[in-house]
């Protein structure tokens, strides 16, 4: 995959032992591109991790098939565009009780008990188009599901903040809109809130000649306190 299209962000999300990773990998027809991904997964030794832009049917599971993952999940539509899926490895105790599934594809909710707490995980692929409004209605049609320990990893296509952005562009009204739904949710932005300084990009806009963080990785506070806690 160019550097461009794979968008990956590496962070440990719930505990010293338990990482997850998020890759836009902008369609996985492909055999070789299928082996990179089971390869980088395999690399990263990560516990779970979340694709957004699978562009896959739900009869092509198989392609995503990972040695040590037999947990796979994921939501598609019928023109095989964008869908998300969200991988488990078996060295994780997660008891999956729900799993909820956009017909678009656009994201997958699964809830159950994560190392004995109630946890639920939320993979979202935002489009390219009015992504900051498709967000905030996501996540207010999704309000009965954010609760404690809530994680919503994805491509949003929303830079979050200024420091998010190479060109130092004012955040627009949607995105600050969108900041304060954030908010109201009690939802923090965990890469910020680790590294609230560092400049780290996800993709690059060959039109706009500009880098941006659009994968992005956020928890309830309560949750960051409790999991980043050294």
């Amino acid at each position: 995959m160019q550097e461009n299209q794979k968008t990956s962000d590496r962070m440990t999300a719930l505990s010293p032992h338990t990482s997850i990773i998020t890759f836009n990998v902008n369609g996985l027809n492909s055999p070789i591109k299928r082996h990179r991904v089971a390869r980088q997964i395999k690399e990263q030794d990560a516990t779970i991790c979340c694709l957004q832009e699978t562009q896959l049917s739900s009869n092509d599971k198989y392609w995503l098939r990972v040695k040590g993952w037999k947990t796979i999940l994921q939501a598609n539509s019928k023109q095989k565009k964008p869908g998300v899926a969200i991988l488990i490895s078996d060295k994780v105790d997660f008891k999956i009780r729900q799993v909820k599934r956009d017909k678009e594809g656009q994201y997958i909710i699964i809830k159950g008990t994560f190392h004995q707490e109630e946890t639920t995980l939320i993979n979202i692929y935002a489009p390219n188009t009015g992504a900051p409004k498709f967000i905030k209605q996501l996540l207010t049609n999704l309000k009965e599901n954010i609760k404690n320990n809530t994680i919503i990893v994805g491509d949003l296509k929303t830079p979050l903040t200024s420091l998010d952005r190479s060109s130092r562009q004012k955040i627009n009204k949607e995105t600050v809109e969108l900041n304060e739904k954030l908010k109201q949710l009690d939802l923090t932005d965990i890469h910020r809130t680790l590294h609230p300084k560092t400049e780290e990009y996800t993709f690059f806009s060959s039109a706009h000649r500009t880098f941006s963080r659009i994968d992005h990785m956020l928890g309830n506070k309560a949750r960051l306190y409790k999991f980043f806690k050294h």
